[in-house]
């Protein structure tokens, strides 16, 4: 006998179906809202920058702000149609990094008297309006990642083409004494940018076929079980070009994030420790080989050991711009000088490799851990996505895309703050630069993507 629409049975299913539909709702408006609450954020910072530099607010910040408003609520209109259930935390996370960035750089322009298209608050605002579109297009069309794993070999190639193209003649340009640029006339960027995010597809697809092979064969000795010496041709084959991105393109901070990637998700993929006292062996050999032989190596590691030297201050590319850096971030203190009041603009690429110390001094070790703790829970949501995933890809790649930001933000952060060598990389979402930020919204459009995928597949298994 058919149940009536009143019957408790039916109840319950459409009471069921009526919350599946709210839920969606729900972390959307909570979304909207806290990107409101992001660009309220923005645009104190921007207006406290003019009132501590010229005393006036500028009504053009304004526009800056709106354009990024307007720019990321059109992603989030866009998720509302095609990612109802994506994780509402992570765009208004990078919404408010982004904004502080522009606010930052917007301060350091006015130090140098840059206004109008010359000023680089303006053209990073063009590239977020790039990057943004960029990643909705990347949500909009990708509508199941695991179409993405049957071209893994695809993305070696586009990966590995995309990071040897700085070292093609004519094309190649080397900037502060690495060659990681290639500039086509019209427009100049950083090729590895985005390969980062191809060899994290190409690693992720390649380690769900070959992880029984690398995980449960080997020689046991002194209680630990030994990879066979062929299944070390991947990490060799990987170690080999990370080893040649340190030689030829003299960046030990790119060669250190493309090995680090694929050492973690080696880990992940296997379970076996092992792999990373195998890989870094391996990295840490060939870094130490090349501080014996490469001389702008061995002036990294001279400037971050012994900073303070007058002869590795003085040096051409010694420690002059770290030790400077120091002194902002002393300069900070605990609650900073204030936005517009400081002199972040003594440190030299203080809106690009610098930025961080230019925070931490305006904004203090207070506005630094604040900073770090948004980019920590960017970090707790991305992983949490890779353990919630019910595929093996999904739960790589979203493990592989959040590792490539931590890592980054460890290498630069870590650098600047003489905890590691300095490296040229870039500050995610804050630093200046088109590249990089292209590159890093479409990391965020495909956890998005994951993690709207992940909701769907939860609500598929009956009682979860």
């Amino acid at each position: 006998m058919p149940l009536s629409p009143s019957s408790p049975a039916n109840a319950t299913i459409t009471e069921q179906l009526m919350l599946r539909l709210k839920v969606p709702t729900k972390l959307r408006n909570l979304e909207a809202t806290l990107i409101v609450f992001a660009m309220i954020v923005t645009t104190a910072a921007l207006a406290l920058v003019d009132i501590g530099v010229t005393g006036v607010v500028n009504p053009s910040i304004i526009g800056l702000t709106f354009g990024l408003g307007a720019i990321v609520l059109a992603m989030h209109v866009a998720q509302r149609f095609v990612a109802r259930d994506a994780d509402p935390l992570i765009l208004p996370i990078v919404t408010l990094l982004n904004g502080l960035g522009i606010a930052m750089i917007h301060r350091l322009d006015l130090s140098f008297g840059l206004t109008g298209w010359e000023a680089n608050a303006t053209r990073q605002m063009v590239w977020t309006a790039i990057a943004t579109v960029v990643a909705i297009g990347v949500i909009v069309t990708v509508r199941n990642h695991r179409v993405l794993q049957r071209y893994r070999y695809v993305w070696m190639l586009v990966g590995v083409v995309l990071l040897m193209l700085p070292l093609v003649p004519f094309i190649g340009v080397t900037i502060n004494g690495a060659r990681l640029w290639v500039d086509l006339g019209f427009v100049s960027f950083q090729p590895g940018e985005i390969g980062k995010i191809a060899l994290a597809l190409f690693f992720a697809g390649y380690l769900v076929t070959a992880r029984d092979s690398l995980s449960v064969v080997g020689k046991r000795l002194f209680g630990v079980t030994w990879p066979r010496i062929k299944d070390l041709g991947p990490i060799l084959v990987v170690w080999v070009v990370a080893m040649l991105v340190l030689i030829f393109q003299r960046d030990l901070g790119t060669s250190l994030l493309y090995f680090g990637l694929f050492l973690v998700l080696m880990y992940v993929a296997t379970g076996r420790a092992i792999w990373f006292v195998v890989g870094g062996g391996l990295f840490g050999a060939g870094a130490l080989i090349a501080s014996q032989f490469l001389t702008y190596v061995q002036g990294r590691f001279a400037a971050w050991l012994d900073s303070f030297n007058q002869a590795n201050y003085e040096a051409v590319g010694g420690s002059y711009q770290l030790v400077q850096g120091l002194f902002g971030f002393a300069s900070g203190g605990i609650i900073g000088t204030g936005l517009g009041a400081g002199h972040p603009g003594i440190v030299p690429l203080a809106e690009s490799d610098y930025i961080m110390a230019s925070l931490g001094e305006e904004l203090g070790l207070v506005g630094v851990f604040a900073i770090l703790s948004l980019y920590l829970l960017f970090i707790a949501r991305g992983i949490r996505i890779g353990i919630n995933g019910s595929d093996d890809f999904g739960r790589l790649l979203a493990v592989g895309l959040t590792f490539v930001l931590a890592l980054q933000v460890f290498i630069v952060v870590g650098g600047v703050t003489r905890v590691i060598p300095v490296t040229g990389l870039t500050t995610p979402f804050l630093a200046a630069g088109g590249s990089s930020l292209v590159a890093n919204w479409i990391i965020v459009a495909l956890l998005l993507r994951l993690s709207d995928t992940v909701r769907h597949q939860r609500e598929a298994v009956p009682g979860a």
